[in-house]
């Protein structure tokens, strides 16, 4: 597991890599090595969420779950895949939510949403490994612990957040955030099974914008090239 952490996020998270449970997940982690199974992301990809959105460049929050668990397709960013890789069903109707949510909107012919952490959005899944196509097969092994101390450095030290919460696993991580200080927009999640179902419509991505812009900030630009 590599620790190349970006310097802000170090020092807000810093104590985290002494406690107990770091050290039990590492443990987990070079096991699973030994015992030869393929771990996603690549190692060098782990904490991408974190180092392509600083801590005190973070504008929106975008809570995932898991990695995707298939060859190829993790690389850090939470319902991100790198470009090659053939766009998953729920980032697909993520982007026919933003075609509908945004003016003039298309959708890319990719899957990588690094261009949106360069924007401020930290897309931050909640385990940062996966067995390969074992999904969910990282839970409960400590990942959890550190991204819940993620979001509520967050929220204790920084204001006007926009924290995007899909579905009934993201909307619990609410617990963690203090809402008269960030503006929490909670909906369905993008998934085939779920995105009728209150994801379509909710226009979470010019709501954001106009939360952000309520500030005088700099809305974010979601078109993907």
């Amino acid at each position: 597991m590599s620790v190349d952490l970006d310097q802000s996020w170090l020092q807000v998270l810093k104590p985290e890599f002494d406690k107990a449970y770091m050290k039990s997940l590492k443990a987990f982690l070079v096991e699973e090595k030994e015992n030869g199974q393929q771990i996603y992301p690549k190692g060098t990809d782990i904490f991408n969420a974190l180092n392509h959105t600083p801590f005190d460049k973070v504008k929106v929050v975008i809570l995932g779950q898991d990695p995707y668990h298939g060859a190829g397709q993790a690389h850090g960013l939470s319902f991100s895949v790198q470009k090659g890789v053939a766009v998953p069903p729920s980032l697909k109707n993520i982007y026919k939510e933003l075609e509908t949510d945004i003016d003039g909107f298309k959708t890319p012919g990719h899957g990588n949403l690094s261009q949106w952490s360069e924007e401020g959005v930290l897309l931050l899944n909640a385990t940062l490994t996966v067995r390969a196509h074992q999904p969910g097969s990282h839970q409960g092994k400590g990942w959890e612990a550190f991204t819940d101390q993620a979001i509520s450095q967050l929220s204790q030290r920084k204001s006007g957040l926009v924290f995007l919460l899909w579905g009934k696993f993201a909307q619990n991580k609410s617990l963690l955030i203090d809402e008269q200080k960030h503006t929490v927009i909670k909906s369905a999640h993008p998934s085939p099974f779920s995105a009728y179902n209150g994801f379509f419509g909710s226009r979470p991505f010019s709501r954001a914008n106009a939360a952000l812009a309520a500030q005088g900030l700099k809305p974010v630009n979601w078109q993907i090239t």
